[in-house]
This record gives structure tokens, C-alpha cells and sequence, in this order.
């Protein structure tokens, strides 16, 4: 080789170096550890749904537009299916409820009630822990207390709401601001006098899903036999907590609720920083399939920390939300799925209205190429939606299954929901989202329970 030649060759060589330094590749697709499979047959919980409290006296009523964005399920829509709201203390107040329970009603929403005060007549101070002025019920207005609440229930249905359920207190373990129970209060309260309430009844609504303030629940027979849905907050609940073995033991035929959080803060216009948003993804993974949530809901549906915009758009928070919300609609069941098949990935798996979804979160800095297997089910293609640091619940094209697996896809720190319809030749677009607003049928059967 001629040197004249050698010397050009090395300075392309270098000039190609250099250029390959200046030109930042993007991140490389990791293959999975292992396979998701999906077992169709192996179900879990039924999930009643997602949502978010509307609190007209705290901060302002939705706005009709804005509640259609809550709860309708077309394009750029959170297709909630649960709306909590407040009972306040004060019975002329209760009518600001009513435009907004009445919309969510309409569009195939259940509706359940939560008080943070009785009146007034029926609460008194006493000394917590050296504060004099924390307050409580009454031990002589526990029965008043209980029609205080069906006057509510009652109330809602002359308006046309038919609530699903009423709470007994919301977070009586967490109250400088509002009203203090003891476990022995509630216990006594759930004993002896919530099954005079003519509605579901939720308790405890612990701030941080404290056990020791629902275990006298489930370990009395009578208390348990009053309440229908244990209803618990997840504030700093670290996910080691969020399983209930007691409530498995003992809970048959109740509900597991997830009633209030904002996950990971409430810090302004926190709603919309990616991928910091991604966590609430992680944060209802960990709720559905650690803990076997049945439901999941927000704290306020608007504010600068919420699914909701305060002008009304959805924030990137509100599109990881709708990465189950949209899809995971309320009657369908959670089925068995290898949650974590990859460093970073972490996958859930429902049915429901002869469809399958899965949801599938990378919160890794590089794509994955993942494959899933379905068990029990066959599919011919799958749908997939996207939400990622530039998408928002955005379709992407038609996945094949070929034998029972397709292979996909996870974009760097993104939620992917995938839709198949189950025994189809086809599964379209269109199928995987619109028909989904809410069943008719499926509505009615869920209000009549």
C-alpha cells in the first residue's frame, strides 16, 4: 500500500470518527428479558373504574365542557368512569353537587360521596395529644349522623343521582382540619349503626391505608357484614404496603377501592413535566396489581398537579391516566400477566366486552422490543396508544399476532396500552376505542349492584 494512499485513508478515517462523535445516535432498542405472557383465563379483580373528585365548594365546579372531558371517551377525552364528591356539612350547600353528578350520571359515571365534617350540632372538641381544639362526633349522635348521611343519599336520588356508595369519613386517621375517629369509634359506628344507611357504605378512607384503622372492621362480623367497600388512600403508602392479606382472608364479596391520591406531589404545574408524569402509570400499576385495587381515584379531576388542565385540557399526568382510564373500562377484569419482565417494565392485563388490554410501561431511557404471549385467547392483530414525552394517547399502527404473540415496540419512558379483539379476524382502530364510551347495558347492571 503507497503511504500517499495510507496517509488519505487514515484522514478519512479520522474525519468519519469525528463526524460519528458530532452525531448523537438514538437510544438502542434493548430486547427483553423475558416474554409477557398473558394468561385470559387466570382473572383477578373487577374493575369498577377511574376517576376523580369534583369539590365545587373548595374549588370551583367543572365546567360543562370540562365535563365532558372527564367523562366521555372520544378523542381527547379522560373517559372517567368515577366521580367522588364531597357531603358537605351544611345541607344548603349540597345542590352545587348536582350539575356536575348528574353530567358524570349521563355518561355512564357511578357516583360516591365522601363527608369530611357532620354538622356542627353534632361534633364536639376534645384533647388529642395536647390539642384542645380537635374535634369528633358526638357518641350521642352517632344514630343522627347515620340519617345526616341517608339525607344525602336521599337528596342525590330526588335529583337524579342514584349514588353507588357513601363513605362514613374521609380520612379519620388525618384530620387537624376536619374530624377525628379512633378504629374503636369506627368499629362502633360500622357495628352499630351504618346498616341503617340505605346506600353502599365505604370505610375507613385511611390517609396512608393504615391497617390497624380497618382490621377491627374485617375482624368483627357484624361491622363487616355493614360495610361494602373498604375505600383507602395511598398517601406515602410505599407499594410493599398496598397488599392486604386480611382483606383477602376476610373480605369476600366486598370492594377494595383506592378513593383519593395525587402521586408523586402537588408541586404548580407539576401536571404536565414528563417523565415525572409517568409515575402516575407506575403509581396505578402498582395500585392494580400489588394491592388488587378495584378502583382508582384521583384527588381533584382540576388543578395544576391533576388529569385535568385548570383551562380544561388534559396534562400529561391525565394521559397516563387515560392509558387505563380509555381503555380498562369499568366490569372488565384484570388478568394474570408477567408484570415485570424487563428491568423497567412493568405490564398489566384486563378483559372485558370481548377485548383484551394491556398495559405495558417502560421507564427505562432506551425502547424495548417486548414480546407477548396470549394464553386462553386469540387475536389476530392488537391496537396500540401511546403516551410518551411529545405523545398523548396517540394510535399507532396495527401490531399482527402471529401463533398467539405479537412483538412490540416500548418507546423510551412511555405508557403503551394495546387493544385486541378477542376470536376477531380483525381488530381495528376504530373497535378499540369509540365502542368502548360506555356499554349501555354495562352501565345499568353496574348502577343496579
Amino acid at each position: 500500500m503507497k503511504s500517499t494512499f495510507k496517509k488519505s485513508l487514515c484522514t478519512l478515517l479520522a474525519t468519519v470518527t469525528m463526524l460519528s462523535m458530532l452525531v448523537v445516535p438514538p437510544p438502542p432498542k434493548v430486547s427483553a428479558a423475558s416474554d409477557v405472557t398473558v394468561n385470559l383465563s387466570a382473572q383477578k379483580q373487577v374493575i369498577r373504574g377511574f376517576g376523580g373528585i369534583n369539590h365545587p365548594n373548595w374549588i370551583g365546579d367543572l365546567t360543562a365542557a370540562q365535563r365532558e372531558t372527564a367523562f366521555g371517551n372520544g378523542a381527547n377525552q379522560l373517559g372517567f368512569s368515577i366521580l367522588r364528591i364531597s357531603v358537605d356539612e351544611n345541607k344548603n350547600n349540597w345542590y352545587k353537587e348536582l350539575d356536575t353528578a348528574k353530567a358524570a350520571v349521563a355518561k355512564g359515571a357511578i357516583v360516591f360521596a365522601s363527608p369530611w365534617n357532620p354538622p356542627s350540632s353534632m361534633t364536639e372538641t376534645f384533647n388529642r395529644n395536647g390539642n384542645t381544639s380537635a374535634k369528633r362526633l358526638k357518641y350521642n349522635q352517632y344514630g343522627a349522623y347515620a340519617q345526616h348521611l341517608n339525607d344525602f343519599v336521599t337528596y342525590m336520588k330526588n335529583n337524579g343521582v342514584n349514588l353507588y356508595a357513601i363513605s362514613v369519613q374521609n380520612e379519620p386517621d388525618y384530620a387537624e382540619t376536619w374530624t377525628w375517629w379512633t378504629p374503636a369509634e369506627v368499629l362502633n359506628f360500622m357495628k352499630n349503626y351504618a346498616g341503617s344507611i340505605n346506600c353502599r357504605v365505604i370505610a375507613p378512607e385511611s390517609f396512608q391505608y393504615l391497617k390497624n384503622m380497618s382490621d377491627p372492621i374485617l375482624n368483627d362480623s357484624q361491622a363487616l357484614a355493614n360495610m361494602d367497600i373498604l375505600g383507602a388512600h395511598l398517601y406515602g403508602t410505599q407499594v410493599n404496603n398496598f397488599a392486604y392479606p386480611l382483606f383477602k382472608q376476610k373480605g369476600a364479596g366486598k370492594e377494595l377501592w383506592m378513593t383519593e391520591v395525587y402521586y408523586p406531589n402537588s408541586n404548580n404545574n407539576s401536571a404536565n413535566l414528563w417523565p415525572e408524569a409517568l409515575e402516575v402509570a407506575y403509581h396505578m400499576h402498582n395500585a392494580l396489581v400489588e394491592g388488587d385495587f378495584q378502583a382508582y381515584v384521583w384527588w381533584y379531576i382540576r388543578r395544576q398537579y391533576s388529569p385535568m388542565n385548570e383551562d380544561g385540557t388534559i396534562s400529561k399526568r391525565g394521559d397516563s391516566m387515560a392509558q387505563f382510564s380509555k381503555f380498562v373500562r369499568p366490569g372488565y377484569v384484570r388478568v394474570d400477566a408477567t408484570k415485570n419482565p424487563n428491568t423497567n417494565v412493568y405490564v398489566s392485563a384486563y378483559k372485558g366486552s370481548n377485548k383484551a388490554v394491556i398495559v405495558a410501561i417502560n421507564k427505562s431511557t432506551s425502547a424495548v422490543s417486548q414480546r407477548f404471549v396470549l394464553q386462553n385467547g386469540s387475536a389476530s392483530s392488537v391496537s396500540p396508544w401511546t403516551t410518551d414525552a411529545s405523545r398523548k394517547v396517540a394510535a399507532g399502527s396495527n401490531i399482527n399476532v402471529s401463533n398467539g404473540a405479537f412483538t412490540a415496540q416500548l418507546p423510551a419512558l412511555s405508557v403503551t396500552t394495546f387493544v385486541a379483539t378477542l376470536g376477531s379476524s380483525k381488530s381495528s382502530v376504530t373497535d378499540a376505542i369509540y365502542d368502548i364510551e360506555v356499554d349501555p347495558a354495562l352501565a345499568e347492571e353496574v348502577l343496579a349492584q
